[in-house]
C-alpha cells in the first residue's frame, strides 16, 4: 500500500439523496454562549461609553410628556358629571357600596336602631363552623372555629369581619369573571396570548398606580376596597387555573373526542375535573392576593384589618401593627386549608374515607339545627351578640414589639455585614452595568440577549417594551429597577427550586411549610417591612428582601405543585433503569415540569415587579420611588403615571423573553437542519 493512499484522508460519508451534509460554519455554540458572547461584547463597548447618554431625569424634574399625563387626569376630574364611563363606574360603585353595607349591618356592624349586628359573634361563629363540616371535614370545622374565636380574643372582631366580607366578595366577582377567562386561554392559544399581556398589565401595575384612578372612578371606602382587591386578585385565578386546563393530557382528550364527544362536555367531564386542583391553586392564589392587599386598601378608607395595621405603622409601633397582621394570616390559611379540604372531599369519599355517608347526613342535619340555635341566641342576647373585650390584643403587640428591638438590637451588625456585602458584591457592579450603560447599548444588549435566549417570539415584544421605556422618560430609574428585580427574581427561583422539590418529594415537608409560605404571602408588606426596615435600614436591600418575602411563597407552591404532579409511572420507570434521586430530579421531574416552572418564574417575577413601588417607600428610589410621589401628591401624577406603565413594561419585556426561552423548538435531530440560529445545545 503506498504512501499516497495511507495519507489520503477518508472519503465523506455519503449522505441520502437531498440531504445536505453539515459543513462546521452552519454549527453554532449552545445558548448560554451566546449569552457571554453578548455580555462580553456590551461590557467591552461599555468601558469606552461609560456615564454617557443614560437620560438621568434629577430629582422631581417633569417632562412635557408627564405634565401632559397629569392634565388629561385633571381633565377627566373636571367633566365627571357627563362623562358616560363615570356614570357607569358610579352605578357599579352603588351596586358594591350597597351590598357591603347590608352584609356589615348583618355580621359586623350595629344595625341602628339595634345597638349590636343583625347576627352576633356567636351566631357567626356557629354558623361558619358548621359550614366548615359540611365543605370539607370535621378538623376544618375546628380549625374556622379557632380562627373566628381568635377574631374576638384579640380584640378585632369587627375589622376581622369586615376583611372576610371585602375578600369574599371580590373573590366571588373573580371567580365569575376569571374561570370563563381561564377557559378560554386554556382551550383558545390566541386568546392566550391576548389576555396574558391584560394580566400582565393587572398584575405589575403598582396599586399605587391604579388606587388613584380607582378612587377617581368608584370613589373610597368599601367599593374602591372591593374594586382594587379584584383587580389584584383576579390575575392569579386566571393564569393558573388557565394553565391547569392547557396542560390536561393531550391523550385524554384524543380519546373523549373518539368517543363523539362534544366540546362541552370534553370541557365539563374531562377538562375541568383533572384540571381540578390547579383550579383550586389559583383560587388560593386569588384569595392570598386579596388578604395581601388589605393594608394598602385601607390607604382609601377600605375597611378591615387594613386600617389597625396602618395605624400602628404611622405611630411606629410594630406590636400594633403585628397583631392584626397576624390575624390576616390566620384568615388566610383557615380559606387556605377549607377551599383544598372542600375540593378532595369527593375523592376521600370515593376511597372509603371520611364518615360513613348515613352518620354524615345525621351530623349535618344536628349541627345545622344547633347552628341555628347559636345564631337566635346571638340575636337576643348581648353577651352571644358583641365579643366581651378582653386584653390578649395588647399583651401579644407589646410582645412583638419586645421582639423586635430584641432582634435589631442581637442581629443589627450582622445584617449590615449582610447588606453591605451583597450590595459590594452583587448589587452595585450589575447597577453600574446596566444604569450607567448609555440607553442605545442597553437597549441594544438587551434586544440581543432576547434573540439569543428566545429568538424572534423574544425580540418584538423586548423592542416594543424598551421603546416605550424610552418614550416615558424614566429610562435610567429603570435601569435601576430592573437591576433590583433581576436579582430578587433569582433568588425567588433558587428559593423555588429548592424548597420546591423538597416539597414535592416529602409529605412532611410539605405540611411544615405550607403555613409558613400562608404566612409569607398573606403578611400585609407593610408589617413585614417593619422589622426588615429595622434590620437593614432604608436602602435597596431592604426592598429586594421585601420582595423575595413577597413572590417565594407562590412561586414555591407552584414549582411543588408542578412537581408533584409528575406522573409516579414515571418515577417508577426511571427508579428501574437505577437513576439516582439527582437524576431522577433533574432528568425527570423538573423537565416534566416545566410548565409549572415557567409560571412559577412569571408570578415570582411579577410579584416582585408589584412591591418595586413598597420598596420605594423604604429608600430603594428609582420607579418606586416615582410611583409614591405620584400618588402623594397630585402635581406629580403625571411623573407617578409613567413610572408606574415603565414598571409594567417591564414585567412584560422579561416575561416575554423568559417564556419564549422556556418555549423555543428543541434542535431537530437531523444534523442538517441545524443552522447559525438554533444552537447545538437544545432549548
Amino acid at each position: 500500500m503506498s504512501t499516497s493512499t495511507l495519507e489520503r484522508p477518508p472519503a465523506a460519508a455519503s449522505s441520502p439523496p437531498g440531504q445536505r451534509t453539515p459543513s462546521p460554519a452552519t454549527r453554532s455554540l449552545p445558548r448560554w454562549a451566546g449569552v457571554l458572547g453578548v455580555f462580553g461584547v456590551w461590557f467591552m463597548v461599555w468601558l469606552f461609553t461609560r456615564g454617557t447618554d443614560t437620560l438621568v431625569l434629577p430629582g422631581r424634574d417633569h417632562t412635557p410628556l408627564h405634565e401632559s399625563l397629569t392634565q388629561f387626569r385633571d381633565s377627566i376630574i373636571a367633566n365627571r358629571d357627563t362623562n358616560p364611563v363615570m356614570q357607569v363606574t358610579t352605578a357599579i360603585a352603588e351596586v358594591f357600596r350597597s351590598t357591603m353595607d347590608w352584609l356589615q349591618r348583618m355580621v359586623s356592624t350595629p344595625n341602628l336602631p339595634r345597638p349590636v349586628p343583625e347576627i352576633g359573634w356567636l351566631g357567626v361563629t356557629g354558623f361558619v363552623t358548621w359550614a366548615g363540616f359540611v365543605l370539607a371535614n370535621w378538623r376544618i370545622a375546628l380549625l374556622v372555629a379557632a380562627t373566628f374565636t381568635s377574631f374576638g380574643l384579640f380584640g378585632y372582631w369587627t375589622d376581622a369581619i369586615d376583611l372576610l366580607l371585602v375578600t369574599l366578595l371580590a373573590v366571588s366577582m373573580g371567580v365569575l369573571i376569571g374561570l370563563p377567562l381561564a377557559i378560554l386561554i386554556g382551550t383558545n392559544r390566541r386568546a392566550d396570548t391576548a389576555i396574558s399581556w391584560v394580566l400582565d398589565l393587572m398584575q405589575t401595575m403598582p396599586t399605587f398606580v391604579y388606587l388613584i384612578p380607582v378612587v377617581l372612578f368608584f370613589g373610597i371606602g368599601a367599593s374602591g376596597a372591593v374594586v382594587c382587591t379584584l383587580v389584584y386578585a383576579l390575575p392569579p385565578m386566571i393564569r393558573i387555573a388557565g394553565h391547569g386546563i392547557r396542560t390536561v393530557s393531550t391523550e385524554t382528550i384524543e380519546a373523549t373526542e373518539s368517543t363523539g364527544q362534544s366540546r362541552w362536555q370534553r370541557l365539563t367531564k374531562v377538562q375541568l375535573p383533572l384540571a381540578r386542583k390547579t383550579i383550586i391553586v389559583g383560587l388560593n392564589q386569588s384569595i392570598m392576593a386579596a388578604l395581601s392587599i388589605a393594608t394598602i386598601a385601607s390607604f382609601i378608607d377600605g375597611p378591615g384589618l387594613g386600617k389597625p395595621v396602618l395605624n400602628g405603622l404611622i405611630k411606629g409601633d410594630v406590636g400594633a401593627a403585628v397583631v392584626p397582621g397576624l390575624l390576616i394570616v390566620a384568615m388566610a390559611v383557615m380559606l387556605d386549608r377549607t377551599t383544598t379540604a372542600a375540593s378532595e372531599r369527593s375523592e376521600i369519599t370515593a376511597r372509603g374515607g371520611g364518615f360513613d355517608p348515613r352518620t354524615r347526613r345525621i351530623l349535618i342535619v344536628s349541627g345545622g339545627v344547633g347552628a341555628l340555635v347559636l345564631v337566635w341566641v346571638s340575636r337576643y342576647f348581648p353577651w352571644a351578640a358583641e365579643f366581651p373585650a378582653l386584653a390578649l390584643g395588647g399583651w401579644v403587640a407589646d410582645l412583638a414589639g419586645a421582639s423586635v428591638t430584641w432582634v435589631t438590637d442581637t442581629f443589627g451588625i450582622a445584617a449590615t455585614a449582610l447588606k453591605d456585602g451583597v450590595s459590594a458584591v452583587l448589587l452595585n457592579p450589575l447597577q453600574a452595568f446596566l444604569a450607567e450603560s448609555p440607553w442605545w447599548l442597553a437597549a441594544a444588549g438587551i434586544t440581543a440577549l432576547a434573540f439569543v435566549l428566545g429568538r424572534a417570539r423574544a425580540v418584538v415584544p423586548t423592542v416594543v417594551c424598551l421603546a416605550g421605556i424610552w418614550y416615558f422618560d424614566l429610562w435610567h430609574d429603570a435601569m435601576i429597577t430592573l437591576n433590583m428585580t433581576l436579582v430578587a427574581t433569582v433568588v425567588v427561583m433558587a428559593l423555588a427550586l429548592v424548597f420546591g422539590v423538597w416539597m414535592a418529594r416529602s409529605r412532611w415537608m410539605d405540611l411544615a411549610l405550607r403555613p409558613v409560605l400562608d404566612a409569607g404571602q398573606t403578611i400585609p408588606p407593610f408589617v413585614y417591612l417593619i422589622p426588615v426596615l429595622a434590620l437593614f435600614g432604608p436602602t435597596r436591600f431592604t426592598a429586594i428582601v421585601a420582595g423575595i418575602v413577597y413572590a417565594a411563597p407562590a412561586a414555591i407552591k407552584l414549582v411543588a405543585d408542578g412537581v408533584k404532579g409528575v406522573s409516579p409511572t414515571t418515577l417508577e420507570a426511571a427508579r428501574s433503569t437505577g437513576s439516582t434521586t439527582w437524576q431522577e430530579i433533574t432528568k425527570v421531574q423538573l423537565p416534566m415540569a416545566r410548565g409549572s416552572l415557567v409560571l412559577a418564574a412569571n408570578q415570582g417575577l411579577l410579584y416582585v415587579l408589584a412591591m418595586a413601588v413598597i420598596g420605594g417607600l423604604v429608600g430603594a428610589g428609582a420607579l418606586g420611588y416615582d410611583v409614591v410621589l405620584g400618588f402623594s401628591r397630585s402635581e406629580e401624577w403625571g411623573k407617578g403615571m409613567a413610572a408606574g406603565i415603565t414598571i409594567v413594561l417591564l414585567g412584560v419585556m422579561i416575561d416575554r423573553i423568559a417564556r419564549a426561552a422556556a418555549e423555543h423548538d428543541p434542535v431537530p435531530k437531523d444534523p442538517a437542519k441545524r443552522t447559525w440560529w438554533r444552537p447545538l445545545g437544545g432549548a
